[in-house]
């Protein structure tokens, strides 16, 4: 009886905390064995993460979807679990953004971590969890993909039909460099969230903006996450952008991508150095470049941050051994290593997504980029509050000036 009281304790506490304990020693000894969860998921643990989900009130997601594995008798109820949780907590975190639903927290509604940190809740309980009915590896990975994809708006790029409204789709990326500093906020994931679903007016009528958030890991980009993303859509949309955090003070419109990892450590901290991986890697080019209207953008008044044109890269040139950086662009012939955008994955999804448009053959008639923003900074002398009023502005601002680039640009187009 003392056992059983002992094992009821443990099962009431595992509810409360989103944990999935199981019920019988057999399942207690899958959950041995069980994966470990990520570096990424790891960091779930520190103060700054529990923080940010306390006080966006986003602490509630992973517990939820626990109780959801826990209740699951099949595969079959487990997917369909994972599917709405996931789609449930990008439509949540779009209505935050956007004014929308109660302000659960203290925290801004434009603040971009409460979605981070709270998939990565859901995706430590996924890959730890250890159900009585079995799970094979395979399955576990199409749950972590089902979870990844609906969390992050990926299945969600849709636009009304008829005539009369042009269509623009945007991509953001996850807070990263989180061992540097675990406060880290993304402008391209906040910009995301705040624009997905709405509407700006241009000269030529309305346009609908629909937006996607992508991980900042080499080998969800081996894998295609950006083109099986982008390529049911880039055929419809009248423009595209990806968007990433660059550079301190400026925006700058990247003129050319290059086709090279430069090895930088992901949120797993792992690093890659080589070519871009990609399908038909025998007609893979060396660079692509811009679509975007970047003479327009420049020329127009989009907000306070200086907005460049950035044509440098940096190559190994033809018949030569040593990189060289180019302040005008690539020489025929050379050899990529940094595009203008650099060689993380910032670059290689601009690279990804407009060698998706030219292989689509829509060079001529898709504009598409990639626009990096400025460095989203804290406050003069904020070294541990994970926000403040000069760090809202910052990221209030880039938003804004993001939504006024693509108002420029569609306007071009």
């Amino acid at each position: 009886m003392n056992s059983l009281r002992v094992r009821l304790g443990v099962l009431g506490l595992a509810l409360l905390t989103g944990l999935t304990t199981p019920t019988t020693a057999s399942a207690a000894s899958a959950a041995e064995k069980a994966p470990s969860p990520t570096v990424e998921e790891q960091r779930l643990g520190k103060a700054v993460p529990q923080e940010i989900l306390r006080r966006s009130g986003f602490d509630t997601v992973a517990p939820r979807l626990a109780r959801a594995l826990y209740a699951a008798r099949s595969y079959g109820e487990a997917r369909r679990a994972v599917a709405h949780e996931g789609e449930r907590l990008w439509r949540r975190a779009v209505d935050r953004a956007q004014g929308r639903g109660p302000a659960v927290g203290d925290l801004s509604r434009d603040d971009d971590r409460p979605l981070y940190w709270a998939r990565l809740g859901m995706t430590r309980e996924v890959r730890t969890w250890e159900p009585e009915f079995g799970l094979t590896d395979g399955q576990r990975a199409a749950l972590l993909d089902e979870l990844e994809r609906t969390s992050r708006g990926q299945t969600a790029i849709g636009y009304p039909h008829g005539k009369g409204l042009k269509r623009i789709l945007l991509t953001g990326f996850d807070p990263f460099t989180l061992d540097r500093d675990i406060r880290i906020s993304n402008p391209s994931g906040a910009t995301a969230l705040a624009l997905d679903g709405t509407v700006i007016e241009t000269a030529d009528g309305p346009a609908r903006i629909e937006t996607a958030v992508f991980p900042v890991r080499w080998q969800d980009f081996t894998e295609g996450t950006v083109e099986r993303t982008l390529r049911p859509h880039l055929p419809k949309v009248d423009l595209f952008t990806t968007v990433s955090q660059g550079r301190v003070g400026r925006f700058d419109i990247e003129r050319t991508n290059g086709a090279w990892r430069g090895g930088f450590g992901d949120n797993d901290n792992i690093g890659r150095t080589e070519t871009v991986p990609v399908t038909d890697p025998a007609s893979q080019p060396q660079w692509t470049t811009t679509t975007l209207p970047y003479r327009a953008i420049v020329a127009a008044d989009t907000g306070r941050f200086p907005v460049y044109d950035n044509t440098g890269v940096t190559e190994i040139p033809a018949g030569g051994t040593e990189p060289v950086v180019r302040p005008e662009g690539p020489t025929p012939g050379s050899t990529a290593r940094q595009g203008g955008g650099g060689d993380y994955l910032s670059n290689e999804i601009a690279y990804r997504a407009t060698l998706l448009r030219d292989r689509l053959g829509l060079h001529d008639r898709l504009p598409g980029g990639h626009v990096h923003t400025p460095v989203l900074q804290f406050g003069t002398g904020n070294s541990t509050e994970v926000t403040d009023p000069e760090f809202v502005r910052n990221r209030l601002d880039i938003i804004a000036q993001v939504r006024a680039i693509l108002k420029a640009a569609a306007a071009e187009s």
